[in-house]
């Protein structure tokens, strides 16, 4: 504060740089209490408890701060005359001999750190952050492709192309059936693939790790393609594991448009990863499952034959999906004589996300009118039919962008499904 002594300044700070010196905080305390600022005192104090819960000075101070009058003595047949109280302590008063003020400089001084972190070396070890142990593995989940509503398009191809291999393994080695590549899944924002691949985790009994751009990614020369190696190293003990990576386009986009050389490193690594040779035992029990919305984006080597090398479309929710994924989000809000028929059939091309938010606009409608008239009112189909009305579907952006994409840059035959989408659907 502005009109803070210079003593008070410096034992504040003091005090911030050891939290844990209890005479310290108490003394300043005490000088605190001196000043006026009974509750300032009153905290410190609560501090000092905490440090030290049986200090009786600590307690002592706290009543005095907070105005508790002590109890009186039992009165004695000739009671003498009462001391003089001690007069409280001044900004300018001398320093208690008990305090070791020298001590305490010291300490200040030892635990003040480098102001600004010019060498790796400054934040301890060699600056490459992530180990093996540290990154959060998810036990196998409940969820499974039962949970998903609708989308049996996307059930009957994950099951044909990655899970039926998996299930069976007498006849994939009777067929010479190869575990080795991933499942890329892409498609609009917000349809559900992460869902999807903790769905997948579940019903292979395996473990979920999910990894990200941030979770990657380092300041630091060469930490980037440790923490991928670590990520795919924790995998590996923990087989059977999903190694699910989200958002590849940021992680693994295209080195010939990245300029960045850190971000082309992390490709390599992940190819590395990906191929099991930095292992040396290969990644057996570790399923690469990879989500995007712009696999066009994506380097071309990360989906060769033997990484991510199925693709799975995965498109808006069918309508038995939006009513799944309307009940779900309407199941503890207070609606009356909804009619799911209506509302699933004005929600076609809303993304799963689309639809949840819907639920949010009627809800904040009805919230409205009720706190207007001030009684509460139900949701009712008309809430949702005027949300479904007010909010655009997300996905048509996307699917503007990837008409190009189908048409002219289909090389390969990668984006028939989206093309024959786009037909049906008479997108085109």
């Amino acid at each position: 504060m502005a009109d803070e002594s210079p003593l008070i300044r410096s034992l504040r700070a003091a005090v911030a740089a050891a939290p844990g010196d209890v005479p310290l905080r108490l003394h300043f305390a005490e000088l605190l209490l001196a000043e006026g600022r009974s509750d300032e005192a009153v905290a410190e104090a609560a501090a000092a408890l905490q440090h030290a819960p049986g200090d009786a000075g600590a307690r002592a101070l706290m009543v005095r701060a907070m105005g508790v009058p002590p109890v009186p003595p039992a009165p004695d047949p000739a009671p003498a005359p009462a001391p003089e109280p001690p007069a409280p302590a001044r900004p300018d008063a001398p320093r208690p001999p008990s305090f070791d003020w020298a001590a305490a400089e010291e300490q200040v001084s030892d635990l003040v750190g480098p102001r600004f972190l010019e060498d790796p070396q400054a934040e301890g070890g060699d600056g490459l952050t992530g180990d093996a142990a540290a990154w959060d593995v998810d036990a196998p989940g409940a969820v499974r492709l039962a949970d998903v509503g609708g989308m049996t398009d996307v059930k009957e191809r994950l099951e044909a192309a990655f899970l039926a291999p998996m299930r069976n393994p007498e006849l994939r080695r009777l067929y010479g059936k190869s575990l080795r590549g991933g499942l890329l899944l892409y498609g609009p924002p917000g349809c559900g693939k992460t869902f999807i691949a903790r769905a997948v985790a579940g019903e292979l009994g395996a473990n979920f790790l999910t990894v990200s751009l941030s979770d990657v990614l380092d300041m630091w020369i060469g930490a980037s393609e440790k923490n991928v190696h670590d990520i795919f190293e924790t995998a590996r003990r923990q087989a059977p594991c999903v190694v699910f990576l989200d958002e590849l386009d940021a992680l693994g986009g295209k080195r010939s448009r990245t300029q960045n050389n850190g971000l082309r490193n992390v490709v390599n690594q992940l190819l590395t990863e990906l191929d099991g040779i930095a292992s040396g035992a290969g990644n057996e029990g570790v399923f690469v499952l990879a989500a995007t919305n712009v696999p066009w984006d994506v380097d071309i080597a990360l989906r060769r034959p033997g990484r991510l090398d199925r693709t799975l479309l995965v498109l808006p929710p069918d309508a038995p999906a939006r009513e799944a994924i309307l009940r779900y989000h309407l199941r503890e809000r207070p609606i009356e004589a909804v009619d799911l028929g209506k509302l699933v059939k004005a929600t076609e091309d809303f993304s799963g996300a689309d639809l949840a938010h819907l639920c949010e606009t009627a809800a904040e409608s009805a919230l409205l009118d009720s706190a207007r008239t001030g009684s509460v009112r139900l949701i009712t189909t008309k809430d949702l039919l005027g949300a479904a009305k007010q909010i655009r579907p997300s996905t048509e952006p996307w699917f503007a962008a990837a008409r190009n994409v189908a048409m002219f840059a289909n090389e390969g035959g990668l984006y028939d499904d989206l093309l024959a989408y786009l037909k049906r659907k008479r997108k085109l």
